[in-house]
């Protein structure tokens, strides 16, 4: 099967090209950014999703598939760029499916999406529409997106759309939010508060997208691994110091004192849980996840130790 991949040089990107190339399958990507140790097997494009070059790309290869890996956070890329990336890009590789004959086109979006709340329920589904937007206007591009693709199934009527709201993942390649919030010694929690996060090991997340490839679901879908944990036992097993603070407080010294530089809406995820029901998904794709939480948590302590021991090691003969 001829797979196109935008976003294919990210992390999770170049996990799952691996996966698929041993799977026979034939792989082209898409991305700004250079991939320049790309499996033997993969056809490499380095340029901008929305441009017409990339149109092109679709024109040429004619791809049976597209996974729609092409999305960033507030984390990586400042309002303007971002949103013109998320919408944008997100509109460009549907309209191309639709366009040049793709079967199936698989969006990877995220369980944030449902926004963090006091009054949510406890595990989110599919058909819950998203919460705290005004609170946490960073979101919004990634949400448009989201919707955008959840459109497509009826928009799109000519190929199957599998859009996946993933929850966090954690692991060795030291990938997303959740693993970007912890990469400090101490990791600031409010005081009083303890949510439960929702993770899954970055292994799992390629099983995931390999099994939609093959079983071709059509809908939204929530994908979650192992049981959500508190945020003060993250914190503990991966070897970190929780710094609980204030809220007011905290607002203000974010960016600062050796903690992570977060917008003041991402205060309401480290306040309340979003966790999510992923049983409409293993259902459709008999999905199981193979890393537990706790397996997860060692793999990313051990790729990535808290600094101040890393400085150890280095000083240590």
């Amino acid at each position: 099967m001829r797979v196109l991949v935008p976003g294919i040089a990210g992390r999770l990107g170049k996990l799952l090209a691996e996966r698929l190339v041993a799977e026979g399958h034939e792989v082209i990507g898409i991305d700004r950014r250079p991939f320049r140790d790309a499996p033997a097997g993969v056809e490499m494009h380095e340029l901008d999703i929305r441009k017409r070059a990339a149109e092109d790309v679709f024109r040429r290869v004619r791809p049976h598939a597209v996974i729609h890996m092409a999305t960033v956070t507030h984390l990586v890329v400042q309002s303007e760029d971002r949103y013109r990336i998320n919408l944008g890009g997100t509109r460009a590789v549907f309209e191309h499916s639709a366009a040049y004959g793709v079967e199936h086109v698989v969006f990877v979006g995220r369980h944030t999406y449902y926004g963090a709340a006091a009054d949510s329920p406890l595990f989110h589904t599919e058909d819950e529409p998203p919460m705290g937007l005004s609170s946490f206007p960073e979101l919004a591009d990634l949400v448009a997106a989201d919707l955008y693709a959840g459109s497509a199934l009826w928009r799109y009527p000519s190929f199957t759309t599998s859009v996946l709201r993933m929850v966090y993942t954690l692991g060795a390649t030291g990938h997303g939010t959740l693993a970007t919030f912890l990469r400090g010694s101490r990791v600031p929690t409010i005081l009083g508060y303890d949510p439960l996060f929702h993770f899954m090991n970055e292994e799992d997340v390629v099983s995931a997208l390999a099994l939609t490839l093959e079983k071709r679901p059509r809908g939204v879908f929530n994908v979650a691994g192992p049981q959500p944990v508190p945020l003060s036992v993250v914190i503990r097993e991966t070897g970190r110091s929780a710094v609980p603070i204030p809220e007011v407080l905290l607002n203000m010294a974010l960016g600062r004192f050796g903690l992570p530089k977060l917008p003041s809406g991402a205060l309401d995820h480290i306040k309340y849980p979003v966790t999510v029901d992923g049983g409409l998904f293993k259902r459709a794709t008999a999905f199981a996840h193979a890393v537990d939480e706790k397996g997860a948590m060692q793999r990313y302590s051990a790729a990535f130790p808290p600094p101040l021991e890393r400085l150890q090691r280095h000083r240590s003969p």
